[in-house]
């Protein structure tokens, strides 16, 4: 019997990778086209574009790391205090975790011999699954967070800047707004698909709030920026 395969698995991974690209596209590309509309030169956008890249792609990172950090220190903390509380008192602690068996629908015997048996198999694990809530497919991993936010940042970021050093300036403010709707729009369809949405919903919701942002940035530049 082979083992199933469901979406759950996916959501650490997908969550950082997803925030992170669009992270990177949507404000690299309003920082773009802000900058762009208070002064069109090539220069000045292209170094705003590569200084926003690295500076979010950092920024993301450290946020993510100290995020994470914090909730795999919660972990770490209710695993010992339920370590302790396993070596002190073993029966009360199957008891415990048997009543959470009956509160779900087993009845107290069969919630008995399951609690008896996890417990001898594994019982700091089966407390953290089921009266701690902490799972192998969720728990926090600082490190892997951080890598895939910066890592999917910097490729969301990558597109604006590329876009600068190649299109004529002329054609720059227009360029990146289409590129960016058109990636922002794959990005919610591939993100809503992976997470089982609706495909279409999740494209939308996603491009619009990034055609949102680059228009308030394009008027800040036009309305206070003069010259970069």
């Amino acid at each position: 019997m082979t083992g199933e395969s469901h979406r759950s698995g996916r959501i650490g991974w997908l969550r950082a990778a997803v925030l992170g690209a669009n992270d990177g596209l949507i404000s690299t590309s309003s920082l773009v086209v802000g900058v762009a509309a208070a002064d069109p030169n090539r220069p000045a956008v292209l170094l705003a574009a590569v200084a926003g890249l690295a500076a979010g792609a950092l920024s993301m990172a450290a946020g993510e790391y100290v995020s994470v950090s914090s909730q795999a220190d919660t972990e770490r903390a209710d695993l010992r205090q339920e370590s302790g509380e396993l070596a002190s008192s073993p029966l009360a602690e199957k008891a415990e975790l048997a009543d959470i068996y009956v509160a779900r629908g087993v009845s107290p015997e069969l919630a008995g011999q399951v609690a008896e048996q996890l417990m001898a198999r594994d019982a700091l694990g089966a407390h953290a699954r089921d009266e701690l809530g902490i799972y192998a497919l969720t728990r926090a991993r600082p490190i892997q967070a951080a890598v895939a936010s910066a890592a999917s940042f910097a490729v969301g970021a990558a597109l604006p800047a590329i876009l600068v050093a190649l299109l004529p300036i002329e054609l720059l403010t227009l360029g990146v707004v289409a590129a960016t709707v058109a990636f922002l729009l794959a990005l919610g369809g591939v993100a809503a698909r992976l997470g089982g949405a609706s495909v279409t919903r999740g494209a939308v919701r996603v491009a619009f709030w990034g055609v949102v942002a680059m228009a308030c940035t394009a008027l800040v530049g036009r309305l206070f920026g003069t010259v970069v």
